[in-house]
């Protein structure tokens, strides 16, 4: 009896580690995990960048530089000592490194000791191996995307398309989805809002970041946003069932539904009813608000003291 248990065992933990091996063995899962490490490093790049920038400003406050890398390799230097040549080599340019140098050598800010000079030098050598993480899976999101989302790439972009990929799970999932649903993806809160509340139902979600619908008039960013969303859902039958690239045919013919959207007139507004918070009530609330307590309900007088009290009537 007991071998027969260990031998069902190590068959059903053979057929599970098989099954994950298969689950795994797509590069979709590595195209997820990429994207979502890239929005994450993106996000803390740039809090760094604003500190390091207000860092640098109380040594430096003279010197504006907007380029993020600029700025860190500027820092980085700062412990090694600056001169002429360093700040030339940090900016890429002679005329404007000769005018930082300038800046940075009357600044009015306060002057490091070597225990600052090394911990701001640290701190923009972190920057710098950020940005570089970024670059590096910036070039990978481009190969990985074009190679498993094709169409979808094509319509959009790498990054958007490996987002709508990380939020839908998997391939399979995605090419499932109707219009609809591929039009929300990344408005998962504003739906739920709009569910409990009654707030203004969402329009898009991870499409938003198309230039053709952030930059369209508010009024057509719903409609432009569905058009795309049509266009990728066929797109991703192509990149899951058929995988042949179908998505010139369809950018052509987005590109005409949104020149057509655009030169649409622009609807009427309808007045909108006033929003109230829904609330949740007991069954029977409503109904002892407005007719007092319901027959049968537990009264003050119901109940075991209510039948004595009736009795002895």
């Amino acid at each position: 009896m007991a071998d027969s248990f260990e031998k069902a065992r190590e068959r059903m933990l053979k057929g599970t580690r098989a099954e994950i091996k298969e689950t795994y063995s797509n590069e979709e899962h590595a195209l997820m995990q990429a994207i979502n490490a890239y929005l994450d490093t993106s996000k803390s790049f740039n809090l760094a960048f604003e500190r390091l920038s207000e860092w640098f400003g109380i040594y430096y406050p003279e010197v504006k530089v907007q380029n993020p890398l600029t700025l860190a390799r500027l820092a980085h230097i700062i412990d090694a000592g600056i001169s002429e040549e360093s700040v030339k080599a940090a900016v890429g340019d002679a005329k404007t490194g000769d005018e930082i140098f300038k800046e940075m050598s009357s600044a009015m800010g306060r002057k490091p000791n070597d225990d600052e000079k090394r911990a701001v030098s640290i701190f923009a050598e972190t920057c710098l191996h950020l940005a570089n993480s970024l670059e590096y899976m910036d070039a990978y999101l481009k190969v990985a995307a074009e190679r498993i989302l094709p169409n979808t790439t094509y319509l959009t972009d790498e990054k958007i398309a490996a987002e709508l990929l990380a939020k839908a799970g998997s391939l399979e999932r995605l090419a499932t989805m109707p219009a609809s649903t591929i039009q929300l993806l990344g408005a998962e809160k504003a739906l739920f809002k709009h569910i409990k509340f009654g707030s203004k139902p969402p329009k898009y979600g991870v499409l938003f970041k198309l230039q053709e619908v952030s930059g369209a008039p508010k009024e057509m960013r719903g409609r432009i946003a569905r058009a795309y969303a049509t266009k990728i859902s066929i797109g991703l039958k192509g990149d899951f069932y058929s995988k042949r690239f179908i998505a010139e045919k369809l950018k052509a013919d987005l590109q005409k539904s949104i020149e057509k959207i655009k030169a649409s007139p622009p609807r009427e507004k309808k007045p909108e009813p006033p929003q109230e918070r829904r609330q949740f009530r007991r069954p029977g609330f409503q109904q002892r608000q407005q007719h007092g307590r319901p027959q049968g309900g537990r009264g003050r007088n119901s109940g075991r003291g209510g039948a004595r009290f009736r009795n002895s009537a």
